[in-house]
């Protein structure tokens, strides 16, 4: 297959003209919701019968304390019900499904990871796709969102602990944003060729005579969502490579720009709830910067077929695309991996090494550009003030943000959250490549063997949820492991960012003087870009050394 040069740039030009359309709009309507005051009726209706105070606001502690365990009774839900399939409508005939899978699964989907250890349509049915799965598309979509509200609510407030209320932002996010926006998607997606039914197809093929039984259900309406929320669980094991999920090249483009829709508009939300819309710009054009440097770099490697394996192969196509081109593979694999989506239209396990490193990379950067629904927005804001606190000590002065001092504790918070995660990947990966029982696991050899670790459990920590396809974990160990990973990589950041929220509400505001730092416009910008790449390379490259690089320079 050839690399269309042209092709890929129009596609490229075409998401940012379609993005920029709809940033301030949908932006506006996201920060209208959650400065409103009054309640619609679905959302009284739900106060009532899980006998929530819609008036009462609640402290960081009790905010976070609300996630924790929303989440763990989801887990919980989703694991003992996954379990009990067989004796559940609509299975499909299928048994319950494994303990170490459900496991994993329920951890998985709760924690927008998404991370599949199992093919879909021959381990859940219907009932558990569509009552279990695709609602977890919306919960841990509407979770990243309300803590990233949290977080600029504590920007934006004084003297106050109070930071909202976490049922009545979950509430809104789900039944203002979420469910209207996935409504209309699915309508468009079934128009665009998306299946949508409640039943298989038995058909028998007229050469060879041998029957076959075509698994059917209601996908369009658990895509919208999967992609939309960033989210990434596919009702196929195919994923988006699958015609049923991603029929033709509008709905393959359509996809990467949904997948980037909220996330792009979250900053111009931001700006216009701190008053200040400079920083949603700013903050904005940072995010946008990094998704075209990747998608740019992605495509670049793609087509230039670099790779020793890509070379044996004579060129690119195994694992590629092969309806559409490597062109919307590129773009995909790019978009997917700066998000916390993790839907792959191609194998990335089959993308040229440095492509896969890239990938990895972009997971690496904390998936800020522009991230998962919230939470790539309150990664950039942590980056943020890191980078204000920067700009601080080379003018000496201490640094403020948004009139908010930045002093011991709030570093000590920030400087956490920078480190969990690449902390997890590092030690989980470290503590797996020594285990050569659980590294077989990984069926390559050399750096790529490697390389399946690294990128599994960067993953896992990123919630993202794609994968170098040749790993599995469905076994107890990586299980394990891999649930780790996702707990706390979603669940630590989460503790952080809303301890940095109260600490930063309780503050009382400093008057802008000559000596503040500004924290919007190219130069700040500039700054904030920079420390994003820089401490992604300190963190990451002697790990990315040994596996992609490695691959990558091997002739």
């Amino acid at each position: 297959m050839n690399f269309n040069t042209a092709s890929f740039l129009i596609q490229v030009a075409g998401l940012v003209v379609a993005l920029a359309a709809v940033h301030k709009p949908l932006g506006v309507y996201l920060a209208r919701v959650f400065e409103g005051k009054t309640s619609t009726r679905a959302e009284r209706l739900f106060y009532r019968l899980a006998g929530v105070d819609a008036g009462t606001e609640q402290t960081w502690s009790v905010y976070l304390r609300s996630v924790l365990v929303f989440s763990a009774v989801s887990i919980l839900a989703v694991f003992l019900l996954q379990r009990l399939q067989s004796a559940l409508p609509g299975s499909n005939g299928l048994a319950g499904v494994d303990p170490w899978v459900a496991m994993n699964t329920a951890i998985s989907f709760v924690t927008n990871t998404n991370w599949q250890t199992y093919a879909p349509e021959a381990t859940v049915g219907m009932f558990v796709q569509m009552c279990l799965l695709a609602v977890q598309n919306f919960l841990s979509a509407a979770v990243g969102i309300v803590v990233a509200v949290a977080l600029i609510r504590g920007i934006a407030r004084t003297r106050t602990d109070r930071l909202g209320n976490f049922w009545v932002d979950l509430a809104r996010t789900s039944f203002r944003v979420l469910l209207p926006l996935a409504a209309v998607v699915a309508i468009v997606m079934v128009l665009g060729g998306i299946v949508q039914n409640f039943w298989s197809t038995d058909v028998t093929n007229p050469a060879s005579g041998i029957a076959q039984t075509i698994p059917g259900g209601p996908v369009a309406s658990q895509e919208a969502i999967k992609i939309l929320g960033t989210n990434g669980g596919g009702y196929f094991n195919a994923n988006s490579a699958h015609p049923f999920e991603n029929p033709n090249v509008f709905i393959s483009l359509f996809q990467v720009f949904l997948l980037l829709l909220i996330p792009s508009a979250l900053p111009y939300a931001y700006g216009r709830m701190v008053g200040d819309q400079r920083q949603g710009f700013t903050v904005a054009a940072v995010m946008g910067s990094l998704w075209l440097a990747s998608v740019s770099l992605m495509g670049w490697v793609v087509a230039s077929g670099q790779g020793t394996a890509t070379a044996a192969a004579g060129g690119l196509g195994e694992g590629f695309e092969q309806r559409f081109g490597p062109v919307p593979s590129a773009i995909f694999a790019a978009s997917t991996t700066l998000t916390s989506t993790g839907a792959v239209n191609t194998a990335h396990d089959s993308l040229p090494p440095l492509a896969g490193g890239t990938a990895m990379v972009n997971m690496m950067l904390g998936e800020v550009a522009p991230g998962g629904t919230g939470s790539g927005l309150y990664g950039m804001l942590i980056l943020s003030i890191i980078s204000v606190f920067i700009a601080g000590l080379m003018v000496g002065r201490t640094p403020e943000y948004l009139g908010k001092r930045i002093g011991p504790s709030e570093m000590k918070l920030t400087a956490l959250y920078i480190l969990v995660t690449p902390a997890l990947v590092l030690a989980l990966t470290g503590v797996t490549a020594l285990l050569p029982d659980v590294v077989a696991n990984a069926p390559s050899s050399g750096p790529h063997q490697f390389s399946e670790l690294l990128y599994a459990f960067t993953s896992g920590a990123n919630n993202n949820g794609s994968a170098f396809g040749g790993i599995t974990t469905s076994g107890p160990y990586l299980s394990v492991m891999m649930g780790i990973a996702m707990l706390l990589g979603r669940f630590l950041p989460i503790a952080l960012v809303l301890a940095l929220a109260g600490s930063l509400a309780r503050q009382q505001r400093i008057p802008v003087s000559a000596g503040t730092v500004p924290t919007h416009g190219w130069l700040f910008g500039s700054l904030l870009l920079g420390v994003t790449v820089i401490l992604t390379a300190l963190s990451y490259f002697p790990a990315l050394a040994l596996g992609p690089l490695a691959e990558g320079l091997l002739k």
